[in-house]
């Protein structure tokens, strides 16, 4: 209901209810009764976080960082907070805000925030390898590849994107180097053989499908992807950049009447999304192009042993273009991609 209505509906009430003259609240009507909204936390480097608000704010609380950073200090500058505090942010790890800010007309808000260290060593990374049709010996998985040494700390890859996450990770501090594998299982068991591998070894971990090639990471109750209509993306951290994103459907711009064909809102608000950040687009098209479903990578030929991969030499063009599905039993997480394409 909009708020003009609201005051309307009240003055007419209190025009009955009354027996003498009432002061006439249409005047409020278009008065500011809402509090700044947080929209980003972004962690602009080892010392330092900005928060980004929906309009200009002034400081009430003061802000306070846990765990401990040191005495911070903060500027305000118009809708924008930043705060500095003396000592570095370990990367990956968590942390949250809590402060209060106010309005020009004095509207209020207090809040907490997470935010994850920043991570200066990010490696180059993309998706390479995915499941989406698991089965119960061959669960759902995804597999990064490495391209350049860093550090996965604060790394967060999701099933859907950030405004509508699903199942998601966020990576602990672990040095990878150039060439590594990574193993993203989505439905894991939730058995103790089911390590997250973060030291040197890579044959630390059991569970279905875990590598002896490749680190191993497991979702905490996940669920698996959904199998033939969704968004897999990649950040840097929570509020952090685009690192590398997949869509995938078997449906058409027909398929139904609404929401383009891709079967509900929500696909379709991610796919909105990972074009708008560049990270997909059709493969004659631009970024800028309204997504279709027939953009995406088709999974119906897809099973729990023939992988949706890239080639051995992966390009990366945003784009269905660089992905084929593998031959029965031609998946290889943890190795180097076939170029084997399924035929029926």
């Amino acid at each position: 209901m909009k708020i003009g209505l609201v005051f309307s509906t009240l003055f007419s009430m209190l025009q009955i209810i009354s027996c003498g003259p009432v002061t006439d609240l249409r005047n409020f009507a278009d008065t500011d009764l809402y509090p700044p909204e947080l929209l980003e936390l972004i962690s602009e480097d080892e010392n330092s976080i900005k928060l980004l608000f929906n309009e200009n704010i002034k400081i009430g609380n003061s802000p306070v960082i846990s765990p401990d950073c040191g005495e911070a200090s903060y500027t305000v500058n118009e809708a924008a907070l930043l705060i500095e505090f003396p000592e570095k942010q370990e990367p990956g790890k968590q942390y949250s805000i809590e402060a209060s800010v106010n309005d020009e007309k004095g509207n209020s808000m207090s809040f907490i925030a997470p935010f994850y260290g920043y991570n200066p060593r990010l490696p180059e990374v993309i998706i390479n390898e995915f499941i989406t049709q698991g089965s119960s010996t061959h669960p759902d998985m995804v597999e990064l590849f490495i391209r350049t040494a860093g550090n996965t700390a604060g790394m967060w890859i999701i099933e859907g994107t950030p405004e509508d996450p699903d199942d998601n990770f966020v990576f602990p501090s672990c040095e990878v180097n150039s060439g590594d594998f990574i193993i993203i299982h989505f439905k894991p068991q939730g058995i103790p053989e089911e390590k997250d591998e973060v030291l040197e070894a890579v044959d630390d971990s059991g569970g279905l499908d875990a590598s002896e090639t490749a680190r191993d990471f497991w979702v905490p109750g996940g669920g698996g992807l959904s199998g033939n209509n969704g968004v897999i993306t990649l950040y840097s951290s929570h509020g952090g950049r685009l690192l590398d994103g997949v869509m995938y459907s078997n449906r058409t711009a027909v398929s139904d009447e609404d929401y383009s064909g891709f079967g509900s809102s929500s696909t379709l608000e991610k796919v909105l999304q990972l074009y708008a950040e560049e990270g997909w687009k059709s493969p004659t098209g631009s970024y800028a192009d309204y997504p279709l479903p027939e953009d995406g990578i088709n999974p119906d030929d897809s099973t729990a042993t023939r992988s949706i991969c890239r080639s051995s030499s992966p390009a990366d063009t945003d784009s269905s273009a660089d992905w084929h599905i593998t031959p029965t039993s031609g998946s290889s997480f943890g190795e180097i991609n076939t170029d084997e394409v399924y035929s029926p």
